[in-house]
């Protein structure tokens, strides 16, 4: 077996995820509102109950979840997890962990998007969310884009379209970094994909004699602190 595993299939990013069980000021119990760039997320929920409320250009809508339920959505679209008790998902996301490299924005309200220090420090959480960190931060920040999540739906379209702007411009510095990321990952697994199907036209399978099997018998980390809950972790994709 090679010493360095293939990556998952198509260059994507798996996670465990046990939603948080407090409620946010607005009496909902479950996790923090935030949007992606350039990633779509799917979510195959194990456990639990519970829904994700979305907010795109066509408006807001509400999605059960329940065991066996699977759902996604593309870039763009703010969303927030709900936990109707136990809720727990195998998240699936686009790009070889482009999200943790910042491909998400939380919902902050607009005077906190328009800073970037402010947005980082309201963001931040003690060390970096590691497993044992102190929750209240998690949470803190949680209310925080609760707020703001509030403020967009009650502003409609023209607000959604001005959170969009804000993001891109609080994240335009990263493109450089997210590129090579999406480049040695995801990017990277769609040519092999290219050549593959190049070698097989030609009548050449020699890649089907280098085909391995890899395993990762656990999660690197358990109860990492994320955006929507507690994360049980793999490793990269890339």
């Amino acid at each position: 077996m090679p010493d360095r595993p293939a990556p998952l299939p198509g260059g994507i990013g798996i996670s465990r995820l046990r939603v948080y069980d407090t409620a946010a000021p607005d009496g909902v119990v479950g996790g923090t509102p935030h949007v992606h760039l350039c990633c779509t997320e799917g979510y195959v929920v194990t456990d639990g109950t519970g829904a994700v409320q979305t907010l795109t250009t066509t408006g807001y809508r509400e999605t059960p979840l329940h065991p066996g339920a699977v759902v996604w959505f593309e870039p763009g679209t703010v969303h927030r997890l709900v936990n109707g008790g136990g809720l727990t998902i195998v998240v699936l996301m686009q790009n070889s962990g482009l999200p943790e490299a910042g491909d998400a924005v939380l919902t902050f309200p607009p005077e906190v998007l328009a800073d970037p220090e402010a947005y980082a420090a309201a963001a931040a959480l003690p060390d970096g969310g590691a497993p044992g960190a102190d929750l209240s931060a998690a949470y803190r920040r949680r209310d925080l884009a609760v707020t703001g999540f509030h403020e967009l739906r009650a502003g409609g379209p023209a607000a959604l379209a001005a959170f969009h702007r804000a993001a891109l411009t609080l994240r335009r510095p990263l493109l450089p970094r997210w590129r090579e990321r999406w480049g040695s990952g995801a990017g990277r697994a769609a040519a092999a994909t290219g050549e593959q199907l190049d070698a097989l036209d030609r009548g050449d399978p020699g890649h089907l004699g280098q085909a391995g099997v890899y395993t990762v018998p656990e999660p690197v980390e358990r109860g990492r602190l994320g955006m929507c809950g507690l994360l049980d972790t793999y490793p990269a994709a890339a």
